[in-house]
């Protein structure tokens, strides 16, 4: 039988590296895959379809969530911002329990199953809500004010899918970067792409959401484009069934937790003990020891955890416990996960940047002048001008991978192009672009309303949604990239969820930032930034003030940058055909 266990002596042989996969990954039978038949992007592919949908769904609601809440629920405008940014802030901070659930217990493809029957749950809800006669917003035509039943099955059924969302987000999309083998250097660069493209897949979806499906919602009816979302998803998940014998498994090793908690006990434990001379007096388990992940190599920062691996004199020739004696890949896995906060914590501003186009942009379009020419009757859908993000997007992955990458490959002697760091650095930096174009485009826009009385064209705010798609290109891009990759190897779904967090708190923060600053206007000036309408608002204001927080936040993120230690795998256990370092 060809699919025969592999032990641990065979790992150094270079044809067994060809020929098997040996990075702790199975099969779907439970064997050592063989790397020709499966992972890789024959296995990719089925998970970017499933992703494909689901951004579909989400986007398709998202998008012109605030549409419906102001026009089907009839909410003011600061009503439904402030639910727009609590629905999408819960909807990015569920994944990082999907994700913890995912690493530590069912694994990842088994959550991306239980997450997406709970999604499908949440869209059927959403469908039968405009169908079944007692759950309909309203019994007559014209509508005054909805049902409270009506109102309460879409909440509930829009939280469903912020749940389902919670487990598939972080597990699809590690799941997916789990096909790729890190210690095969075609497959590493491979891996490099696969970022790019599953963003490419990712805005492909949204692409159509906002402009069939909006468009749908707009002229046809909310009730049959739930219909056709729920069908996506269904079909979809199909399709992801028949992918199974292509994917490569990943066990659950517990929670990721535990082992982090050992550390800094062992570390408390034995702080009066000195420092070795060498860390390689450090307690390590051999390479055949450790089959689940890969060792690390020391490294200098957050030193005081070095001493949850300093081995006592009085304990040699006993085992002991890991609450009093941790690895040394333990504590840099530790270290890791502290090194991170100082990054999360400085790309929140751009999360704040990020909400505004899922709410203060779409509400702009809805009182623009959104013909096509002045002789043509049709009109674009407000949500649908977000299409040109998506746009923006998968061009910008297309020229990156396929001609930016290349080039700095060949300059920077970096496989990557750049640092991940750099790259997200680059797009806070078109981030700001984007909110000085979004404060003048909106003064231009109060401007015309006062002098002239006539709306502005939907056109005018095409510049900021494509620059902010060249932003969302660098720095979401790098920030899953990175989340994913510096880790530790257990927690990769986590890793995702982190990065989602940032969108998540980055909502929540846009709500708070919204009321201080309303409050404050309106204690020194008498005078509220924000109305019942855009009209009666200075959102302009608003803008330049984002404008200015993160151009001052780019100073802080280059300084933590600068100073970030990337992951350091122990160079035992990179092919010799590769030539890069993982940093």
């Amino acid at each position: 039988m060809e699919h025969k266990k592999i032990g641990a002596e065979h790992r150094d042989s270079y044809d067994d590296q060809q020929k098997w996969v040996l990075d702790s990954s199975f099969d779907s039978k439970g064997h050592v895959p063989l790397r020709a038949r499966t992972g890789a992007w024959k296995a990719a592919f089925f998970i970017i379809a499933i992703e494909f949908s689901e951004r579909l769904s989400y986007y398709g609601l998202a998008t012109n969530l605030v549409v419906y809440l102001t026009t089907i629920l009839h909410q003011d405008l600061k009503t439904a911002i402030r639910n727009t940014n609590y629905w999408a802030g819960v909807t990015t901070l569920m994944p990082l329990l999907g994700g913890f659930v995912a690493d530590a217990y069912l694994g990842r493809y088994t959550t991306v199953l239980v997450a997406t029957t709970i999604y499908l749950m949440g869209l059927v809800l959403l469908t039968i809500s405009w169908f079944i006669p007692g759950l309909k917003p309203c019994h007559q035509e014209v509508c005054v004010e909805p049902r409270k039943a009506h109102e309460i099955a879409f909440f509930i059924a829009i939280y469903l899918i912020s749940i389902g969302t919670g487990g598939h987000k972080p597990s699809l999309e590690s799941f997916g970067a789990d096909q790729f083998d890190e210690g095969h250097a075609e497959e590493r660069k491979m891996k490099m792409s696969y970022f790019n493209w599953w963003s490419a897949g990712l805005c492909a979806g949204i692409l159509m959401a906002v402009t069939v499906i909006v468009f749908i919602e707009d002229r046809v009816g909310w009730g049959v484009s739930s219909i056709i979302l729920t069908a996506v998803m269904t079909i979809s998940l199909l399709i992801f069934l028949v992918g199974k014998p292509f994917y490569r498994y990943r066990k659950p090793l517990g929670s990721p937790l535990t082992p982090m908690l050992q550390v800094f006990v062992a570390a408390i434990s034995k702080r009066k003990l000195p420092y070795p001379s060498d860390p390689f007096l450090l307690h390590e388990v051999s390479k055949a020891e450790f089959s689940n992940g890969r060792l690390l190599s020391h490294t200098t920062h957050v030193k005081f955890l070095d001493k949850a691996a300093i081995i006592e004199d009085n304990t040699l020739q006993k085992k002991q416990s890991p609450w009093r004696l941790a690895t040394l890949t333990r504590v840099e896995e530790t270290k890791l996960i502290i090194n991170m906060i100082p990054i999360w914590l400085s790309v929140l501003v751009f999360g704040i940047c990020a909400a505004q186009a899922s709410t203060f942009f779409i509400k702009q379009a809805t009182v623009t002048d959104r013909h096509i020419t002045r002789k043509n009757s049709f009109t674009i859908p407000p949500a649908s001008i977000y299409c040109l993000t998506a746009i923006t997007l998968i061009m910008y992955v297309t020229v990156y991978d396929k001609l930016l990458i290349p080039f700095l490959r060949r300059n920077t002697q970096n496989q990557r192009g750049i640092n991940i760091l750099q790259r997200v650095g680059i797009g806070m930096f078109f981030a700001v672009i984007t909110m000085i174009i979004a404060a003048l485009v909106e003064k231009k826009r109060l401007d015309l309303l006062t002098e002239q009385n006539r709306p502005m064209s939907v056109f005018w705010l095409a510049p900021q949604f494509i620059v902010l798609g060249v932003a969302e290109g660098f720095t979401l891009v790098g920030l899953q990239e990175y989340f994913y990759d510096q880790v530790p190897d257990s927690m990769r779904s986590l890793g995702i969820a982190f990065y989602l967090s940032v969108l998540g708190a980055g909502s929540f923060l846009n709500n708070l930032l919204i009321t201080v600053v309303d409050s404050l206007a309106d204690d020194f000036s008498g005078k509220r930034w924000f109305g019942k309408n855009l009209n009666t608002s200075r959102l302009d204001w608003f803008y330049w003030l984002l404008a200015g927080l993160t151009a001052a936040n780019i100073c802080v993120f280059m300084i933590v940058a600068k100073r970030f230690p990337y992951k350091s795998v122990q160079s035992s256990q990179v092919l010799a055909d590769s030539s890069v370092s993982v940093a």
